[in-house]
C-alpha cells in the first residue's frame, strides 16, 4: 500500500434497507497535526441517461411507500396494496353514482323539495349510524382483530349494499319508505366504518416489521388519497355520460362486482402469522394427522391405552404448514366456533384437501356457561371434581358434550374450555388442540361403533335371529347419555397424556415458530375474556 493510499478514508453511506447510496473518499496528509484534505463523492448507482426514470420512480416510492421498502414490511404487503388500490378506484366511481341517486332522492332539481326535510333526513341517518356504530363495536369488538380478514371483506360488503340502497331510493315514493331505505344505508355505512377501520389497523400492524406502524398508516392514506382523486376524475366523466336508468345500474353492478373481487383478492393475499380458530384447526389437524405416534390416541377402541413414554414422530415427517400455506387453504367467511379436521393427501400430480366438521367449541367461558347453570339452578351437569383433578397441572379445564343425538349418522360434539388465571397464549393453543383431538377421537369411536353395529346386525340375520330379541355386545351399542361422561373423561385423559408425552405439544410449538408463526398473539377468543382460579 502506497503512502497516497494510506492517507485515504472511505465512508460508505446506506439507506434504511442497507442499500448503498453513495461513497465518500477523503484524501489528506496525515503527517501533519492539523490538515485539510479533499472529499470525492462517488454515487453508487449513477444514472446512465439524463432521461432515466429511476430518479422519478425512487421519488414516488419515497412518497407513497414506507421507508426501507420492501424490507420494512412483510412480503404480502405489496400484493395487498395493489388489489386494495384497485378496489378503492372502483369504489370511488360507484360512490359517485350512488351520491347522485341520493341527491335525486332528497329532491335536488325538484322545486317542491324542502331543504329542511333534506337536513332532517341527514340528521336521522347520522343518528341511526352512530347508534349502530356503538352497538356493533360492543357486539363484535373482541372479534375484529382475530378475524380481521373476515371483517375487512365484510366491511366492503356492507358498503356496497349501502350504495345499492342509495340508488334504489329515488324509485321509492317519498315518505317513510324512502326514509327507511336511506337510514338503513346509513347504518350499513357506519358498520363499514367500524369493521373496515379496525380490521385495517390489525392488517397494518401485521405488515409493519420495523415498528413503523404510524408511517405505514400515513403512507396508506396518501395512496388512498391519490387513488380516490384519480377515481373521482374518471368518475366525473363516467357520470356525465351515464344518465339512463339501465346504463346506471349496469355500470353500478359492474363496478361493485369488480370492487368485491379486488377486495377478495386483497384479503386472500394476506398471510397472517397469528393462529385464530380456523388457522389453528387447519394447522394442528395436519400436525396431529401426520404424527403416527398418536395412533393409540386415535384408536377406535375406548379400552386402548397410551404409552406415556411414546416418542413423537420425527420432525421431518410432520406436516408443518407455513402462514403462506394456510393462506391458500383458509376461507374468508367461515364458522367462527367450528371444530374442523382437515385432511391433506398428496399425489405426484395434485394435492387434495377434505374437511370434516366435528362440532363446535367455546374458549374463555364464564363459570355459569361452563357448568351449565342458570340464575335459578346450581346443579352442574358435568363431573367437576374429576375434571379438576385431571387438569390440576394445566391452565385450563376442558369438557365435551354431544351436540347431536346418538342415533345420528355422524355425531357432533361441543367443547367447553375454561381458562385459569395465568393462562398464556401457548396454553390457549394447547387447550384448543386438546379439544380438537378429543372431538376427533370421539367422532371416530362413534363411527366405529356404528360400523360394528351394522356388522353384528348382519350376522344376526344370517343366524336367523330376530332384530328385537338379539342382545348386542357393549362395544356395538351407541354411546348412550349415561355412558357419555365416562367415555369423554377417558378420552380426555388419554389425549392429554399423548400431548404431554415427551413434551410433544411443546415440540409442536417450537416447529411452528421456526416456520414463521407468531405464537405470542392471542387470537382464539372472540368474546369477553373470563379467567378463574381454583
Amino acid at each position: 500500500m502506497g503512502s497516497s493510499e494510506s492517507n485515504r478514508l472511505v465512508f460508505q453511506e446506506t439507506d434504511e434497507a442497507g442499500n448503498s447510496t453513495a461513497t465518500y473518499i477523503y484524501s489528506g496528509d496525515t503527517t501533519k497535526r492539523a490538515s485539510f484534505g479533499r472529499v470525492d463523492v462517488v454515487a453508487s448507482s449513477p444514472s446512465t441517461s439524463p432521461w432515466s426514470t429511476k430518479p422519478l420512480i425512487g421519488s414516488l416510492s419515497d412518497v407513497f411507500l414506507p421507508s426501507g421498502f420492501p424490507h420494512s414490511v412483510s412480503d404480502d404487503y405489496l400484493p395487498y396494496q395493489i388489489f386494495d388500490s384497485l378496489q378503492a378506484f372502483c369504489s370511488s366511481i360507484a360512490g359517485l353514482l350512488s351520491s347522485r341517486a341520493v341527491l335525486q332522492g332528497v329532491g335536488v332539481g325538484n322545486a317542491d323539495a324542502s331543504p329542511t326535510s333534506a337536513l332532517l333526513l341527514h340528521i336521522l341517518q347520522d343518528i341511526s349510524g352512530r347508534i349502530a356504530t356503538i352497538l356493533f363495536a360492543h357486539r363484535v369488538g373482541t372479534a375484529l382483530e382475530p378475524e380481521c380478514k373476515t371483517y375487512r371483506l365484510a366491511a366492503d360488503v356492507f358498503n356496497d349494499i349501502a350504495m345499492i340502497m342509495d340508488c334504489l331510493s329515488p324509485m321509492v315514493p317519498a315518505g317513510m319508505m324512502r326514509v327507511t331505505i336511506l337510514s338503513t344505508a346509513g347504518v350499513l355505512r357506519a358498520l363499514c366504518g367500524v369493521a373496515g377501520g379496525s380490521s385495517k389497523a390489525s392488517l397494518s400492524a401485521h405488515f409493519a416489521r420495523w415498528g413503523n406502524l404510524a408511517e405505514l398508516n400515513a403512507k396508506d392514506s396518501s395512496q388512498e388519497t391519490v387513488i380516490s382523486l384519480f377515481g373521482m376524475l374518471v368518475g366525473s366523466v363516467v357520470i356525465s355520460h351515464i344518465t339512463s336508468f339501465t346504463t346506471t345500474w349496469i355500470a353500478l353492478l359492474l363496478l361493485l362486482a369488480l370492487h368485491l373481487s379486488m377486495n377478495y383478492a386483497a384479503v386472500r393475499a394476506v398471510q397472517m402469522t397469528s393462529l385464530n380458530r380456523q388457522r389453528a384447526n387447519i394447522t394442528f389437524s395436519a400436525l396431529l394427522d401426520s404424527d403416527t405416534s398418536l395412533e393409540d390416541a386415535l384408536s377406535l377402541s375406548s379400552t386402548s391405552t397410551v404409552d406415556p413414554n411414546s416418542k413423537p414422530t420425527n420432525g421431518s415427517q410432520l406436516t408443518i404448514f407455513t402462514p403462506a400455506d394456510i393462506a391458500r387453504h383458509e376461507r374468508i367467511f367461515h364458522r367462527g366456533e367450528a371444530l374442523q379436521w382437515t385432511t391433506h393427501s398428496s399425489t405426484s400430480t395434485s394435492t387434495s384437501t377434505s374437511t370434516e366438521y366435528l362440532g363446535s367449541a367455546q374458549i374463555g367461558l364464564s363459570l355459569s356457561s361452563f357448568f351449565g347453570t342458570s340464575a335459578n339452578s346450581t346443579r352442574s351437569t358435568i363431573p367437576v371434581q374429576q375434571l379438576t383433578a385431571l387438569f390440576s397441572n394445566e391452565t385450563y379445564l376442558l369438557f365435551l358434550t354431544p351436540s347431536s343425538s346418538p342415533s345420528s349418522a355422524k355425531r357432533k360434539w361441543h367443547a367447553s374450555i375454561l381458562l385459569k388465571k395465568g393462562c398464556t397464549t401457548p396454553d390457549q393453543l394447547k387447550a384448543w388442540t386438546h379439544a380438537l383431538l378429543a372431538a376427533r377421537v370421539l367422532v371416530l369411536m362413534h363411527s366405529s361403533k356404528e360400523t360394528q353395529t351394522k356388522i353384528e346386525r348382519g350376522r344376526s340375520k344370517e343366524r336367523g335371529r330376530s332384530k328385537r330379541g338379539r342382545k348386542e355386545s357393549p362395544d356395538a351399542t351407541d354411546l348412550s347419555s349415561s355412558s357419555d361422561i365416562f367415555t369423554v373423561l377417558d378420552v380426555l385423559e388419554r389425549t392429554l397424556s399423548c400431548l404431554n408425552a415427551e413434551s410433544r405439544f411443546g415440540d409442536y410449538l417450537v416447529r411452528l415458530r421456526d416456520v414463521g408463526w407468531n405464537l405470542d398473539i392471542a387470537a382464539l377468543e372472540t368474546r369477553g375474556r373470563r379467567r378463574v382460579s381454583i
